[in-house]
């Protein structure tokens, strides 16, 4: 059967870049541009040519794309002027790109507040700007602004506004949910009255997430004829974030509703890319991974409790909808106090340990988890912790050094320029092979001070950890007071990319951080099979 083709429009460069805290360089977009081509992305929006230095430099020259029509964004013409005198429509004209994606209100409301002009000459605007585009060859976009609020107050001039972009020779017309506010029903139907004025294959949905069902919204969408589904990466944008393709990729990919009839340009070779696209982004943008994201979360695929994971054993179907490896992401079975033998068995498989289903090490392991995790400790958030447990009750852990001691102190003087500045340093002794080694370090902080002393120098172990860096450090107080309880969750990264969590539970934050800090060094040699 024939399927028809879906397009896929990224605006993670221009809406995406609204979110609060994100500011991408002109080096971060030519990056991420080039991986959304790669992906199969079938246009990038770049941003707005013209609004700022950054992105009007980003279209001075055209992305080598395979793949993707590289897209600008802007209004368009202002009421009052002509297309050919509009300084935001020379801006768009001039700019290195393949398509003009416009921006046009839909809402006889804004209309009248925002621009303060007439629905006559707004509709003209649309006309003059699409013509202007054309007349350059371009590929025309028009994303109809506020259109669902506008259907629903003045649904003749919403349509109108619509079908005046389409006569005009748009290629698309977006309906957009700018203020994230409408029910997937209401979505649905409203394209569906929209699609005998604009054809489906004319049509795009631009989703907001602001009752967190810009992704069901921009399915609705689907269902209801239109043929373009715009959204960022992780869901980035103003407000609560646009529709996340991070999720909408998968869905229209995996299931069979969408998968027998519709057709995208992201291969299932380039699908399962998608855990490290998404990766990418938040590494580049300085952010934590959402854990909890549908498909390319940490948490996607995890299992905790024990009859779970007896039947994923089994049969994975049984709790998971799709196969993790479909989309990059893996399986995992957590070993917590829930947790049973086939949770144990599972994470001890994942992790390259090898014992017999009846090895009664089994059972005192399992119990030391669950003891352990009474005190405080929390291995389904420390995968790399909870395997070098295991290899301690099986008794697979070199010791590879000792720490003898660690000192750390903090404190505020001024420094060369009469600055008055807060300095943490560490010294750390360490005994390698009867070797004792002694490192100094400075750091922002204790942890800091303590995380570089310690790798500073591990003698002939120093080879095997020269990659290996802090990415994330996250404490949690268990309980209140004076003499409260502390844990630490630190995420490492070595040079080949992986990862890994490590755990410290103690009344002492320095001490709980040390442990965490200690597991993640020895973790990595273990992981590199350096020699005792």
């Amino acid at each position: 059967m024939t399927r028809e083709r879906l397009y896929l429009f990224d605006t993670t460069l221009r809406d995406g870049a609204q979110t609060n805290g994100v500011d991408f360089t002109v080096h971060d977009k030519q990056v991420i541009a080039a991986m959304l081509d790669d992906l199969g992305i079938d246009y990038v929006e770049g941003g707005y040519p013209g609004a700022n230095p950054s992105d009007t430099e980003f279209f001075s020259a055209k992305p080598k794309f395979n793949h993707a029509t590289f897209t600008a964004f802007g209004m368009t013409r202002r009421p009052g002027r002509s297309a050919s005198n509009d300084p935001g429509i020379a801006a768009l004209l001039e700019a290195k790109a393949d398509a003009i994606c416009y921006v046009a209100k839909a809402w006889d409301y804004h209309v009248r507040v925002a621009l303060e002009t007439t629905l006559e000459e707004n509709l003209a605007s649309i006309r003059d700007s699409v013509a202007a585009a054309k007349a350059r060859g371009r590929e025309v976009l028009v994303d109809c602004e506020h259109f669902f609020d506008g259907y629903k107050a003045n649904p003749d001039y919403a349509l109108a506004c619509a079908r005046t972009a389409y006569e005009a020779g748009a290629r698309w017309v977006v309906l957009c949910d700018t203020n994230g506010g409408s029910m997937p029903y209401e979505i649905e139907a409203i394209v569906r009255a929209v699609v005998p004025h604009v054809p489906g294959d004319h049509l795009g949905i631009h989703a907001h997430n602001d009752t967190e069902q810009a992704v069901a919204n921009s399915l609705a969408a689907v269902r209801a004829g239109v043929r373009q589904v715009q959204g960022s990466l992780n869901g980035l944008g103003e407000r609560c974030g646009n529709a996340n393709l991070c999720s909408i990729i998968p869905t229209l990919k995996l299931k069979k509703e969408f998968s027998d009839s519709l057709d995208i340009g992201v291969s299932e070779q380039r699908l399962a890319t998608l855990l490290q696209v998404s990766r990418t982004l938040d590494d580049m943008l300085n952010r934590v991974p959402n854990r909890h994201a549908p498909y390319v979360g940490d948490s996607a695929f995890v299992t905790k409790a024990g009859i779970h994971a007896s039947a994923l054993l089994k049969e994975p179907a049984t709790y998971e909808h799709v196969r993790p490896e479909s989309v990059g992401n893996n399986r995992k079975l957590l070993v917590s106090d829930q947790a049973g033998r086939s949770n144990v068995l599972a994470e001890l498989e994942r992790a390259g340990i090898a014992v017999e289903k009846d090895d009664p090490r089994l059972t005192r392991l399992l119990d030391e988890v669950k003891e352990r995790e009474a005190a405080g400790y929390s291995y389904e958030s420390a995968d790399a912790s909870f395997a070098l447990l295991a290899r301690r009750v099986l008794g697979r852990v070199p010791e590879y050094f000792r720490v003898e001691q660690f000192d750390v102190n903090v404190e505020q003087r001024h420094n060369a320029l009469g600055h008055r500045v807060t300095v943490a340093m560490a010294v750390v002794k360490v005994n390698v092979a009867g070797e004792m080694l002694i490192s100094a370090a400075e750091g922002n902080g204790p942890v800091n001070a303590l995380d570089v002393a310690l790798r500073k120098d591990l003698g002939k172990y120093q080879k095997y950890i020269d990659g290996l860096k802090l990415i994330d450090y996250r404490v949690r107080i268990l309980n209140g007071g004076t003499e409260a309880v502390t844990r630490v969750l630190i995420e490492s990264e070595d040079e080949n990319g992986d990862r890994w969590i490590t755990i410290g539970v103690s009344p002492n934050i320095i001490d709980a951080s040390f442990q965490a800090l200690m597991d993640s060094v020895v973790y990595k040699l273990v992981k590199e099979g350096a020699p005792a």
